[in-house]
């Protein structure tokens, strides 16, 4: 099996992107100019899987939650209600101290406390640093804070982290009185006597796989898929390669030049896309977004490109506009858990920290694998199935594959993650 494609000559970059043709024949086609015609695409139909809902389960059998989170806040809405303002106590707050406890440490409430914070010796293995060590919050603040901090922290500080645990109903109001006496207990500063349990001085995993090693990733396999794939004949008698005789050289870049912006759909078309909509419109086939197939020719397409680093075409401007409203939606605060991409993935905010024992990265370097193998689903993503699943993940309705909202934040990464090399297919936890 052949994985690490070598080239060399002239690449066409746009391969994919433009058509030439010309107008005479003979001798005096030398002498004409050539003329760009866009790419063959579908343009009326969804290139989601029809009739499109949240995935279920992956390959692997794996549940995807189903809850329906519509009172908040998606890329494509702002619904979420605003903080509501303070409540001031005129008794201490009372409540069942060991109720509290055990709310704080459950990971099937909004992933628990535990995620962000270390909160005293009982803490559980593998606590996250996102927030401040709680291990002596209850000699420091008052009643009225910590009930009015659980309950809707942006009463606060409106771009918290933390999530409107009462306001967004997560906990009732007598769950949160159990949590603050819980909290009222911590009085005592907690040292480890292991450092890779404290998440300060944890160390950030490194990966080490060969991602190009079918032995350790098995999205080589569908890579193998895609390549035949590219070369098969339609049942209508066409293939990818009667066009494309030679694409470890005409195609050498052209992934790395993508997502584009597409002047027909008025939107950010990015490569798994694009192999649907040119597929109806050359071959035939019927490739849908996030199909076994689509991925394939995905992967394939990527793994050309490998070594070439990224370029986006910003020079139009509806792909400026689109970058700059993904820039806009990746601030915007999000589902039950009113989180933005900025705040796990800038280092202004969390990035380089953990949320439990994930660590968290920056938004540079978290596109020029994909799509790539995710060990702890056991399946292959695209980018846009990672945009659905960290939707879900802050509990906010995901999107359609090919919904305009992740064509701008993906061009919105492209742009930042300029100069990065292809690296495909990767392998991640």
């Amino acid at each position: 099996m052949r994985y690490r494609v070598q080239t060399a000559g002239i690449s066409l970059a746009l391969a994919l992107t433009t058509l030439v043709s010309f107008s005479a024949g003979g001798a005096d086609r030398e002498k004409m100019p050539r003329t760009k015609q866009a790419a063959p695409l579908e343009l009326a139909r969804s290139a989601a899987p029809v009739l499109w809902q949240r995935q279920k389960v992956d390959s692997q059998g794996s549940s995807w939650p189903q809850t329906d989170w519509a009172a908040f806040s998606t890329l494509a809405a702002v619904s979420t209600p605003p903080a509501n303002g303070a409540i001031s106590m005129s008794v201490p707050v009372e409540g069942d101290a060991a109720k509290g406890r055990q709310l704080a440490f459950d990971r099937t409430r909004g992933g628990s406390c535990v995620a962000c914070h270390v909160m005293g010796k009982d803490t559980p293995p593998q606590p996250g640093n996102v927030g401040p060590d709680l291990s002596t919050v209850g000699a420091k603040r008052s009643d009225d804070w910590l009930f009015n901090y659980v309950y809707d922290p942006r009463t606060y500080n409106a771009n918290s982290i933390m999530p409107p645990w009462g306001a967004h109903r997560l906990f009732n109001v007598a769950e949160i009185r159990d949590v603050v006496a819980f909290l009222k207990t911590l009085k005592t500063a907690h040292s480890f006597n292991d450092p890779q349990e404290n998440p300060d001085t944890r160390t950030p995993p490194k990966e080490t796989r060969d991602n190009l090693d079918p032995t350790e990733n098995p999205a080589l396999f569908s890579l193998d898929r895609g390549r035949d794939l590219f070369a098969r004949t339609s049942a209508g008698g066409k293939s990818c390669a009667a066009c494309h005789a030679n694409p470890e050289n005409s195609l050498k870049t052209w992934a790395a030049r993508m997502p584009r912006f597409e002047a027909r759909l008025n939107r950010v078309l990015g490569v798994e896309e694009f192999i649907t909509r040119h597929a109806r419109a050359t071959t035939g086939d019927e490739f849908p977004m996030q199909g076994a197939d689509n991925i394939a020719l995905s992967i394939y397409l990527h793994n050309l490109a490998n070594g070439e680093t990224i370029q986006p075409d910003l020079t139009n401007a509806g792909a400026r506009k689109a970058a700059a409203s993904g820039r806009a939606l990746m601030q915007r605060k999000l589902g039950q858990l009113n989180m933005a991409c900025i705040d796990c993935h800038t280092r202004e905010r969390q990035a380089f920290k953990w949320a439990r024992g994930q660590y968290l990265v920056e938004s540079r370097g978290t596109i020029a694998h994909f799509p790539t193998w995710r060990t702890s689903r056991g399946d292959i993503w695209d980018i846009r199935k990672r945009f659905q699943w960290c939707n879900v993940s802050v509990r906010a309705n995901d999107l359609p594959p090919d919904a305009k909202e992740y064509g701008d934040i993906e061009m919105a990464l492209a742009e930042l993650n300029k100069g990065e090399k292809i690296n495909s297919p990767g392998i991640r936890h």
